[in-house]
């Protein structure tokens, strides 16, 4: 059970650092509107991105990690759909939460986006969200099983730890202080 939360957790962390990273590309590449930290707290990793890519682990992926390759493909319009609605919901519920917490969300600039709701969610990155997952539970979810695989218990562990504790600081830090 606690290997089980060890992958999971790592991969939480794999994809919130990752959502960071693609969010700072976005910002500085793309729009060219300079670096800023694009996550809500202090380090390199926005958590939403890693509790969407939890979603999407304990939804779609069973259901798609066992199958024929032929079976994956043709499975790949459902898996962009439900990527898609399961990173919107969690975009609105998460926009309400941190405007309750503090008082603004960091992709206000959705406004922007012809088709948008309140500014919270946009069909443009709603449609990134579903490509997105598919990259996810095609080809980066698996090569994090084998990497996580070779690090074993022991390792996994440790970096569960270590992983924690610096979330739970930063979390201590960004909105206790």
């Amino acid at each position: 059970m606690m290997d089980r939360f060890n992958r999971y957790f790592i991969s939480f962390i794999l994809y919130a650092v990752i959502g960071w990273c693609y969010e700072v590309f976005l910002e500085v590449v793309v729009y060219r509107w300079g670096f800023t930290n694009r996550g809500v707290l202090y380090g390199p990793y926005c958590p939403v991105y890693g509790v969407g890519a939890m979603l999407f682990l304990l939804t779609i992926y069973p259901r798609l990690k066992d199958r024929t390759l032929r079976e994956k493909i043709l499975a790949i319009p459902l898996v962009f759909l439900s990527c898609m609605v399961l990173a919107t919901v969690l975009e609105l519920a998460t926009s309400y939460l941190l405007e309750f917490f503090t008082g603004s969300w960091p992709w206000q600039t959705y406004v922007d986006y012809r088709y948008n709701f309140e500014g919270r969610i946009a069909l443009s990155p709603s449609v990134r969200f579903g490509l997105g997952g598919i990259l996810f539970l095609y080809i980066l979810q698996p090569l994090f099983d084998r990497i996580i695989d070779r690090l074993g218990p022991e390792r996994s562990k440790k970096i569960t730890v270590l992983a924690a504790v610096i979330l739970i600081v930063d979390m201590i830090c960004t909105f206790l202080l």
